[in-house]
């Protein structure tokens, strides 16, 4: 028997104002029209990390407007930043974040040996080698929470200052995320996921 999360679910009707404000942002912004995350259960209830940014309205907007940049104003590599936030994921233990990124990783064409790869902290094999150079950067950013000069200068070679940066916030943004679902253990389950 699964014991019961930490943070109850609320449908919206129960939302005080702040907190339907980063509802609508939630579901009307660029999540809400990408579809690809799961968002709310068959409720309406915010699921996952969502639920927790509900928690402190002003914080969570804050947050989920990174997360909105990293993933929709990112000049990375859709296919690595997937595969970043898989790794991070697996590191984390994230069953949320990995399921929800999972489906858009294999759209984007990574297999099934490759997910097995990465969901044990390894960059997978067969990928172009500025995308191959990113996740190890990302497995070194997990293991040693820094890069050496030389993954720093091949990684920012093979990616760009830019996109490292935003490497680098990706991998920050998602363990945020893992630790906040470990802490509060929200309501992860939905049948839209």
């Amino acid at each position: 028997m699964t014991p019961p999360s930490r943070l109850a679910s609320v449908a919206p009707a129960a939302l005080d104002a702040d907190q339907l404000r980063l509802y609508r942002e939630l579901v009307d912004g660029p999540r809400g029209r990408a579809g690809d995350i799961p968002l709310v259960d068959n409720n309406g209830a915010l699921v996952g990390p969502f639920a927790v940014m509900a928690v402190s309205p002003a914080v969570g907007d804050a947050v989920q407007r990174v997360g909105a940049s990293l993933r929709y104003a990112s000049v990375l590599n859709p296919l690595v930043r997937e595969a970043a936030v898989l790794l991070v994921a697996a590191h984390h233990g994230s069953a949320f974040e990995w399921r929800a990124h999972e489906g858009a990783a294999r759209r984007l064409g990574l297999d099934d040996d490759q997910l097995g790869q990465l969901r044990q902290g390894r960059p997978p094999a067969g990928l172009a080698p500025p995308a191959h150079q990113a996740l190890i950067a990302v497995a070194a950013l997990l293991r040693t929470r820094s890069l050496d000069e030389e993954t720093y200068a091949a990684t920012r070679a093979g990616l760009g200052e830019r996109a490292l940066s935003e490497l680098v916030w990706l991998v920050g943004y998602y363990a945020m995320l893992a630790l906040a679902l470990r802490v509060f253990d929200p309501t992860v389950t939905t049948d839209r996921a």
